[in-house]
């Protein structure tokens, strides 16, 4: 049995001394957080909610290099992020995967001009990019992983090449680019395992949930937001991830100076971007595996791709200057939905094939770009001195986040004074550790080993990669058997493996991120009540609270994801009846 949340605080009132402090569990603290903990230091993490809650939760779902930064004339970024999309894609197989994208071109040199002016710092809104200026960049983008090459190099097609494989695509395209990058299916997952591996390989350090920290005096203290119980602790260095609250809490924890105007300006600027999840077979079967990439009538580069039997769109990038929870509105659904009539003309796309929509705050560095697809996904550290020092971690992308991770913890560990024992760069995450050559190969052995029908070995596989084996383990010891109906989204025995390993507390962290049930528009209102008496039978919720998390979870999804009560209702329909 894994330590419990009581043991990580009861280890904390003991003993509060750590070398660093990291603010924030989204991905870009997890990996700090693992980085610097093998380096044999002791780290503790605290997320005011869920971890991979806010802005990690809410990517395009692409770990890519960066095409389009190449016109930013961000060479070094799209190299960095090649080599790590590389990485991931050895790291965590079971998760990341190769995905082929095609880009529809309708003109010949469009573009030209504009993208070489732009490599040289040129800042306005981008012209329409034609073949030429695109084949430039997919070759410099085949050239930076010559030497480690893992995936096939690009390849153009004629338009009538291209109506033969996608028949449905834009009649006036002239050609078509297709390269290669990756996808992840559940980067929220990813996160969680970062944790769980961090806890195993060292165990001196710990990373909380549902926890703040606050000044008090000359150090801090540590609030538990379940019981409101808090512990003083005493770090060396603090390291701040936030995210898009980077500003709010870097003040927080060092009050800019009076007059000191350098100390006020902002570090972030945060843009919003939404995506949306459509059941619409036809756009499926017409995508045939592939991304389409492609540009919207103002500039914006947009995506669309299957994804876990569904299609994923997106996405919009507005500057905000609030930060705080969104959604995607009304209008950004509509500008999704008209871009992908764009280029897919002859499908009927409308809002009532949407199952889930889903918005973030990207925290980019500040910038007074207009054009906000010109601003940096770049990353930086930005040190704040002091008795006790904090270092801000700006910017950065999920594809990156190990590299960042690895920059950051540099620092730190040059504050400190100590030496770095190991890499992450080869080492491998959760369930992609000894993964086999394929999916299937491992459903086949989960299915042999455990008895198991031939879909739920696949769903298993697909979700936790090799760590399936130690799930099926324990709930064998725990007689909490999976069940064996294929239709069966989640089982008991899974939901008890969220809270009792995966630091599950809530209702909204196993339908929201512990699984994809609220992402691929499986949820149901009758799976969300058989849930939540699962998991107050292993958390001990009483009746009232058992009560409060559904109604908790049936509002977040209809206020964040679009998803009303109406639509889970008529989820809960049978089959028969949906379909009449």
């Amino acid at each position: 049995m894994p330590m419990t949340r009581q043991d990580d605080f009861d280890r904390i009132r003991q003993n509060g001394d750590f070398d660093v402090l990291v603010i924030g569990g989204g991905i870009n603290g997890l990996g700090v957080h693992r980085d610097l903990s093998l380096q044999g230091l002791r780290v503790l993490l605290v997320e005011k909610h869920d971890f991979c809650s806010g802005c990690s939760a809410a990517p395009s779902r692409m770990i890519h290099g960066g095409l389009r930064y190449l016109e930013n004339g961000e060479f070094d970024l799209v190299r960095e992020s090649l080599a790590e999309r590389d990485a991931l894609l050895r790291n965590a197989p079971h998760l990341v995967q190769p995905l082929p994208t095609t880009i529809p071109l309708t003109t010949h040199l469009s573009g030209l001009f504009n993208a070489a002016i732009s490599f040289f710092g040129w800042a306005g809104r981008p012209a329409q990019r034609g073949a030429l200026p695109v084949k430039v960049g997919l070759s410099l983008y085949d050239f930076v992983t010559r030497k480690r090459r893992q995936l096939p190099p690009h390849r153009f097609r004629t338009a009538r090449a291209t109506h033969r494989k996608w028949p449905d695509l834009m009649q006036d395209l002239r050609y078509s680019a297709t390269y290669y990058d990756a996808w992840i299916s559940m980067p929220e997952r990813l996160g969680i395992e970062l944790i769980r591996d961090t806890r195993h390989a060292a165990p001196h350090s710990i990373a909380l949930n549902y926890a703040e920290a606050r000044p008090i005096g000359d150090g801090f203290e540590i609030c538990d937001r379940e019981s409101g119980l808090s512990h003083a602790i005493r770090p060396k260095l603090i390291i701040n991830a936030s995210g898009a609250w980077l500003d709010e809490v870097r003040h927080s924890l060092a009050p800019p100076k009076p007059g000191n105007i350098g100390d006020r300006r902002p570090l972030v600027s945060g843009t919003k971007g939404s995506h949306l999840i459509l059941e619409a077979p036809e756009l499926f079967r017409a995508l045939d595996g592939h991304m389409i990439f492609f540009e919207n009538a103002d500039g914006r580069v947009c995506i669309v791709f299957p994804y876990l039997g569904k299609v994923l769109a997106g996405s919009t990038d507005i500057r905000v200057d609030t930060v705080g929870r969104t959604r995607c509105e009304d209008s950004e659904r509509d500008y999704i939905l008209a871009s992908l009539r764009r280029v897919f003309p002859d499908l009927a796309l409308t809002p009532d094939q949407v199952v889930f929509s889903y918005s973030g705050i990207r925290p980019l560095p500040r910038s007074d770009q207009e054009f906000t697809g010109r601003i940096s996904r770049g990353h930086f550290t930005h040190r704040i001195d002091g008795d006790i020092p904090q270092i801000c971690m700006v910017g950065g992308k999920w594809t990156t986040f190990r590299a960042f991770a690895e920059q950051t913890a540099d620092e730190a560990l040059e504050v400190l004074g100590t030496a770095r024992k190991c890499s992450t760069q080869n080492l491998p995450i959760g369930g992609g550790r000894d993964f086999p050559r394929d999916h299937a190969t491992l459903a086949a052995t989960l299915a042999q080993t455990f008895g198991l029908g031939e879909e739920r070995a696949h769903h298993l596989a697909q979700t936790y990669g090799t760590s399936a084996h130690e799930l099926l383990r324990q709930c064998s010891l725990q007689s909490a058997l999976l069940p064996q109906d294929a239709d069966q989204a989640v089982s008991s025995g899974e939901i008890d493996w969220f809270v009792t390993h995966e630091y599950a507390r809530h209702l909204s962290d196993v339908v929201l991120r512990r699984t994809s049930l609220a992402i691929t528009g499986r949820i149901s209102l009758p799976m969300i009540q058989d849930i939540a008496m699962q998991m107050a039978k292993t958390l001990g919720w009483s009746g009232d609270t058992t009560q409060t998390e559904i109604e908790t979870l049936i509002t977040e999804l209809h206020q964040y994801h679009g998803v009303s009560a109406e639509m889970l209702a008529q989820r809960s329909r049978p089959r028969s009846t949906q379909c009449a």
